[in-house]
């Protein structure tokens, strides 16, 4: 699925103001799963609006798309777009640097 938003740039103010598409690597209910799930989800609410699209993959479900996106530990956090790719592992839980590779300000 392609949208238009994903190719704007900045908005004047530095920070960019199109659709952030970001797709979440999980394993299943485990406990750092669950943590990734809630902290980017809130972190999105919080900070990028409406303004975004979260894909969340189950490996366990998609074992295939591992090897495919060459994921090497778990909970993976990749935000495709806007450039460039960024990879986060673990829980998500660092709001510091979530929002240094978001380009957003507090």
């Amino acid at each position: 699925m392609k949208a238009k938003t994903w190719m704007k740039q900045n908005n004047g103010t530095g920070q960019y103001d199109g659709m952030y598409l970001l797709r979440l690597y999980i394993t299943g209910a485990s406990p750092n799963s669950i943590r990734a799930v809630d902290n980017i989800k809130a972190f999105c609410e919080a900070h990028l609006k409406d303004n975004y699209q979260l894909e969340i993959i189950d490996v366990y479900q998609r074992p295939g798309i591992a090897e495919q996106e060459q994921i090497i530990a778990l909970p993976l956090l990749i935000k495709k777009s806007p450039a460039p790719e960024r990879r986060f592992i673990g829980d998500l839980s660092d709001t510091k640097k979530l929002l240094e590779c978001f380009n957003v300000s507090l």
